[in-house]
């Protein structure tokens, strides 16, 4: 094949008898399998499939064990027609630029998709390399060099549907509210033009459309927040994946409005009040089916109404120990913690930390049928159908303090508070802990032996947290190095040093690094682990916790008592090969002494 397609003068579409001539010259695809693979293509069932999808499908793969998907076929070919293989990150491409360099038809009539305009050039993804007579005639018409690129049928098909039709629904909603004047307060600097009224509907078909993708679009790429952020002449979307923000799409201001207000309908929230915060939630599926429930929070800014969505995939939010970062000794003495009939343990740790994470997944392992699990929430992260749930609504006069006091005649055998954030919940936290019931909930605390300091700045007496206290987990979230990608390097000990001291622990003769591949994005990095800090309060610990208590005395014997600080937790992970120095450092604090 290696001579036919190295031709110059060949055209037309990719030849399916020659590819399948040499993947099983190559040993990659059976020899049976293949002729009856030919023989189906000359019957003419390929022609309304790309050469590559159509022998994805046949399943001729050899006993090698090398699957022939179409991401590897065109990886396998990229070489054999001189082109680069590229593989189409929609993150960072821009829709709006590259969709006016040439028309859907255009496009979709050669199976190319621009996906990088510049100055001089324009990029193009190509699923048929030798089908070339659009080059030379978008170079006179656009006047820019033309580059080529290797990409995969399927992701051509795919994000030229994606991308057009976005597109075109973001320019007839823009279209259509053209010479709009938003309602309400909504840009400090609106210029209002006489003589002109309306508004663009949130429930335009355009602005549905725009949501529906949009929506999608952050399941697919493995989001956690969406944040639609409103500016002066245009309205930014970013999407939150791995603890790190990515830009998405720029979106005209009135279109933004209008999406905005087409998410708050559906979430139930007040369309017409655009100056308070507001906070709503939503359910729908992803691609696969699946259930998911979202959160909304607006707030208003200079230039309208920005909107965050937190999602909650059930699949994502509810882990194993193994999966939530736990190694086995840190989920003995978590279920020991857990597993008391009575008591208090607090999970502490800044916003995005994971503590929702392990709260729910500990509740849905200990809601069995013989236990009445209830929780009272602020608000409720996601519905379970295991749990009996409640949500603060201080507007009627309902808080954490009493929602635990109406829990409390509830019969009920663990509880679990969203947050201890005064000294009413505090001592109804408490209270509920002495009448034998195990309460969980939550602190905002550096890490886990500060939660002391913190009951007592609150009003919580000392004896009543020697009575009630089991433990408590400080967490962080680190990211995970890509498999795909990491390499492991020599450990320089200084850097060993930096991260462990002031305590002791041997160093490993090499870690990984990140190195940033098509998979993860350049990033080095996919996905998140926990990293923990568990303090288990022994009978020497209560010994030291009194109303004028010495933090640094007591974080001296937590670790002497075996208590494992999060950075030295985090040192364990990169000894392990699971994430890197450099992220260890950044997410947690750095030590106040041991």
């Amino acid at each position: 094949m290696n001579q036919v397609l190295a031709d110059t003068k060949f055209e037309g579409r990719l030849p399916i008898d020659q590819i399948v001539d040499d993947l099983v010259q190559e040993g990659l695809a059976l020899p049976d399998e293949a002729r009856l693979a030919k023989a189906v293509a000359k019957g003419g069932e390929h022609r309304a499939k790309h050469a590559l999808i159509f022998i994805a499908e046949r399943n001729i793969a050899a006993e090698s064990g090398q699957k022939l998907t179409v991401d590897f076929l065109t990886q396998w070919l990229a070489d054999r027609v001189d082109l680069p293989y590229h593989r189409i990150d929609p993150l960072k491409v821009d829709v709006p630029s590259v969709t006016s360099v040439v028309s859907y038809a255009y496009a979709a009539r050669f199976c190319i998709l621009p996906i990088k305009v510049t100055e001089t050039s324009v990029t193009f993804a190509v699923a048929e390399p030798f089908v070339r007579e659009w080059e030379q005639e978008l170079e006179n018409i656009l006047r820019k060099q033309i580059v080529r690129v290797f990409s995969s049928p399927d992701q051509i098909q795919r994000y030229l549907t994606e991308f057009y039709s976005l597109s075109r629904s973001v320019r007839s909603a823009s279209e259509d509210g053209a010479h709009a004047v938003p309602s309400g307060v909504q840009n400090l600097e609106q210029l209002v033009e006489l003589g002109r009224a309306g508004g663009l509907d949130a429930n335009d078909q355009h602005v549905v459309n725009i949501v529906d993708w949009l929506l999608q679009y952050a399941f697919d790429q493995r989001a956690s927040d969406i944040h639609l952020e409103p500016r002066r002449e245009h309205g930014s979307v970013r999407f939150r994946i791995d603890g790190v923000l990515h830009n998405v799409y720029e979106i005209p201001a009135a279109v933004m409005a209008a999406v905005t207000s087409r998410i708050k309908i559906v979430g139930r929230m007040d369309v017409a009040e655009k100056r308070r915060p507001q906070d709503g939630r939503l359910k729908t599926r992803d691609q696969n089916g699946r259930e998911v429930e979202l959160r909304l929070s607006t707030m208003p800014t200079a230039f309208g109404e920005k909107l965050v969505m937190r999602i909650f995939n059930p699949d994502v939010l509810v882990k194993t120990a193994t999966q939530l970062g736990f190694s086995r000794a840190e989920n003995d003495v978590w279920q020991e913690l857990v597993d008391h009939p009575h008591g208090i343990v607090l999970v502490t740790g800044p916003t995005g930390s994971g503590k929702t994470t392990t709260l729910y997944s500990t509740l849905k392992q200990v809601a069995v049928p013989e236990v009445n699990v209830s929780t009272i929430e602020d608000p409720i992260e996601l519905v379970m159908n295991e749990f009996n749930q409640m949500q603060v609504q201080p507007n009627i006069g309902l808080d954490f303090a009493s929602g635990i006091r109406t829990l409390l005649r509830q019969d009920p055998d663990i509880i679990m508070v969203g947050e201890i954030r005064d000294i009413e919940t505090a001592e109804m936290a408490t209270q509920a802990a002495l009448t034998g019931h195990l309460v969980l909930s939550t602190l905002h605390t550096n890490d886990a032996p500060s939660a002391i300091t913190r009951l007592l700045e609150l009003g919580v007496p000392s004896y009543l947290i020697n009575a009630t206290l089991l433990g408590v987990v400080a967490q962080r979230l680190a990211r995970t190095l890509c498999p795909h990608c990491r390499a492991p390097t020599a450990l320089e000990p200084g850097m060993w040093r930096d991260l462990v001291r002031p305590w002791s622990s041997k160093a490993p003769s090499q870690a990984n690094v990140p190195v940033g591949c098509l998979e993860c994005r350049n990033t080095g990095y996919m996905g998140r682990t926990g990293i923990y800090e568990i303090f288990k309060f022994s009978p020497l610990i209560r010994s030291l916790v009194k109303d004028q208590s010495d933090i640094a005395d007591i974080r001296r014997a937590a670790v002497q008592e075996g208590m494992k600080p999060l950075r030295l937790s985090g040192a364990q992970k990169v000894a392990a090969g699971v994430t890197s120095v450099d992220e260890v450092l950044r997410v947690t604090p750095p030590p106040t002494g041991a």
